[in-house]
């Protein structure tokens, strides 16, 4: 479907338009008066959410990132799934899953008020994602864009067996200045210490970042809070359907080889993500159904 057609479909006037960027991908601009925001309906990514009572990006997204087909673009909210982190059956299949490099399909555009705006994307199998993952599925990505950022992703499982997943928003927080940076929420809390060889270690007090971190956090609370001084803002987490978090920035070496960062991007992001992963399987049965819900809000 082309952007006159998504146009004619889906836009509502003035809250939702449909773009081209350069790269050929649609792209859907929300402007209400509360926030505005920018989703790519390839990977159905969160590029942009910015509140108008602010004025900066909740989210960042590298300017060398990677618009291209069967790529995941560097930033906003990827999402993975059907597996979080590495091929789960070491069958060389992609990191994170295939959601983050194929095109969603628009299901349904909402303007529920002039305060807060409703897009929904949705992604079934095909020959394709069935050579990846055997399972039959239906995925609903529901995104509310108001005073804060909503997203609900929802697996239905059309398998006549149950199925096992694991999954996550792999968010990209835009921070001022990483140093500056503190998690709040994850005090006397288990973690796997992706850097130190998967070792589990008890975090104290709040999380710094002065060097790589890759940890996955387990039996982790509702609430997350980042603290970034730097940009005078507190950055609130609220989850349902998840019983782990991971926080994540490459620091300095693994910026310098990754070709979609700039060098010093890790000063400006903070990956703190809802997962369900490392011991966080979801088993969903036959004919089920489970809900994976983040929202985001900015705080002064």
């Amino acid at each position: 479907m082309n952007i006159e057609q998504l146009n004619q479909n889906y836009a509502i006037e003035p809250h939702i338009k449909f773009i081209e960027h350069k790269s050929g991908f649609p792209l859907i601009e929300i402007d209400n008066t509360t926030a505005k925001a920018v989703i790519s309906v390839y990977g159905g990514q969160v590029l942009s959410f910015q509140p108008k009572s602010h004025s900066d990006d909740l989210l960042f997204v590298s300017n060398k990132a990677y618009y291209q087909q069967g790529k995941a673009i560097k930033g906003g909210v990827p999402i993975c799934w059907p597996w979080f982190g590495p091929d789960p059956d070491s069958k060389g299949r992609p990191s994170h899953g295939f959601v983050r490099n194929r095109l969603s399909k628009v299901a349904q555009t909402q303007a529920l008020s002039e305060e807060t705006t409703k897009i929904i994307l949705s992604l079934s199998d095909t020959p394709d994602t069935r050579e990846i993952w055997a399972h039959p599925f239906e995925l609903s990505l529901s995104l509310t864009i108001g005073s804060s950022l909503t997203l609900e992703l929802v697996t239905r499982n059309l398998c006549e067996q149950a199925v096992s997943i694991t999954q996550g928003f792999h968010t990209y927080f835009k921070v001022g200045d990483i140093n500056q940076v503190q998690v709040l929420g994850l005090d006397n809390t288990n973690y796997f210490d992706k850097v130190d060889g998967g070792q589990q270690k008890l975090q104290t007090g709040s999380v710094t970042i002065d060097s790589e971190v890759d940890r996955i956090y387990t039996s982790v609370g509702e609430k997350l809070t980042i603290e970034d001084p730097s940009l005078g803002r507190r950055l609130c987490i609220t989850s349902t359907g998840s019983k782990s978090a991971v926080v994540w920035n490459p620091w300095e070496k693994i910026s310098l080889q990754m070709g979609d960062l700039e060098d010093d991007d890790y000063k400006r992001f903070l990956c703190v993500e809802t997962v369900n992963a490392a011991t966080d399987v979801i088993n969903i049965p036959s004919g089920g159904e489970y809900k994976l819900m983040a929202n985001y809000t900015v705080e002064s």
